[in-house]
């Protein structure tokens, strides 16, 4: 791009700031309209939730921004990337997001605004943009086809055990339905599961963190059932999953994600509010099984019937001198257990246990509260290289 050009872009910022989400709300009305198979590739739940759309908008915006050196970017673009992956995005695909995203632009906008020079720049712009993703993607396929048991695209596996976790979580156990080898990963990624979900008629995927350290049979995923949302999207293919029983069977992307335990030997600190346990407790089984670093598990949740793995993390401490773990619950007419701290996760309360020197910490939960304990992790001076985390859904917290 010359100079003129990405001037035109960075002149749109202020209209991207203000108007940004009638932008992308705009853009996924007019793709599904002109291509509706893209809704069994896109997460319909998080469509009708806004979140999609807040994140587009977001990303677009962050691109203007640094549309001098969008290298900045990279980190994110890989995690984009990842979850394109997971999803099976083709190159071909960036072709039919970029002619509705330049129409999009000119119909929202109109002709005053949207001259052709800067619909040309913004067509030059996505289309530098769409050759860096196809790059990252494209080592990412590759990567996953040469590992031992890999594979490319959706694999199908079936359910050959489901687990009652709590009043809420199931753990289902997928092994391979051809028997052959599956994929390693490393613990804290996710896998994507595609299932048809009778109410929309249409194929949908969700990403669900491996829940377990690895091993060589089979992967395990543990899923929350969203009672209040069952019937909307957002609650749909985890009520579809919940209703599957053993002997069903699902299709399965590739392990992916770039949260994940660091391979340094230093003290880890895993700090999750509800179904966020999931990547840390295949964080902590993985730590048990090689290393046995000193750990600190955090946990917070409702109260006792939806505290999912307690048993598992209580035998664990009590089997291990490397392990503490500070658990709260938050209701207050509840009959608090021996051991559990009332009221929502305070690290105030573990402050001591968790400042160690070079230990690294991990947080997952919901977006406000990953962003109140990196803030308090922050405020307690520890580095922010040391801290890493996972949103889930479409990502709205950028703190590092």
């Amino acid at each position: 791009m010359n100079t003129n050009q990405k001037a035109l872009i960075k002149a749109t910022i202020p209209i991207l700031q203000s108007s940004g989400q009638v932008l992308t709300d705009y853009f996924y009305k007019r793709m599904f309209e002109h291509n509706p198979e893209l809704r069994s590739v896109f997460n319909m739940g998080n469509q009708a939730n806004g979140k999609q759309k807040q994140a587009l908008a977001g990303a677009v915006l962050a691109y203007a921004e640094h549309i001098d050196n969008p290298s900045v970017l990279i980190d994110v673009l890989k995690g984009i990337g990842n979850k394109h992956v997971s999803l099976n995005i083709q190159a071909q695909d960036y072709t039919i997001v970029g002619t509705h995203l330049i129409a999009s632009i000119k119909e929202v906008l109109g002709e005053e605004i949207a001259t052709p020079e800067l619909l040309d720049a913004w067509t030059l712009a996505y289309n530098e943009l769409a050759e860096i993703m196809i790059g990252i993607e494209a080592d990412f396929y590759l990567n996953n086809e040469n590992k031992t048991g890999g594979w490319k695209g959706w694999r199908n596996f079936t359910i050959k055990a489901i687990v009652v976790e709590s009043k809420e979580i199931k753990s289902f156990y997928l092994f391979p339905t051809d028997g052959k080898e599956i994929a390693t990963y490393t613990a804290g990624q996710y896998l994507s599961v595609q299932v048809f979900v009778e109410q929309l008629g249409l194929l949908q995927p969700r990403q669900y963190s491996l829940s377990s350290a690895y091993n060589s049979r089979y992967y395990r995923i543990s899923v929350k059932k969203e009672t209040a949302l069952e019937i909307h999207p957002e609650g749909m293919v985890s009520n579809t999953l919940h209703k599957m029983k053993v002997g069903n069977t699902v299709n399965v992307s590739a392990p992916a994600g770039n949260f994940s335990l660091q391979t340094v030997d230093t003290p880890i600190i895993l700090i999750s509010g509800g179904v966020g346990a999931t990547p840390l407790l295949s964080m902590l089984e993985t730590n048990q099984k090689t290393n046995k670093n000193k750990t600190v598990w955090i946990h917070g949740c409702r109260n006792a019937s939806v505290h999912a793995f307690k048993e598992v993390i209580d035998s664990m401490e009590q089997e291990s001198d490397w392990l503490e773990t500070f658990l709260f619950n938050e209701d207050m007419e509840q009959n608090i257990e021996e051991g559990i701290i009332q009221g929502r996760v305070d690290l105030e309360k573990c402050k001591e246990a968790i400042l160690l020197k070079n230990a690294h910490y991990y947080l997952c939960g919901p977006a406000p509260f990953i962003k109140a304990h990196y803030e308090s992790l922050v405020g307690f001076n520890i580095d922010k290289s040391n801290i890493f985390y996972e949103e889930f859904g479409p990502q709205s917290v950028h703190l590092n």
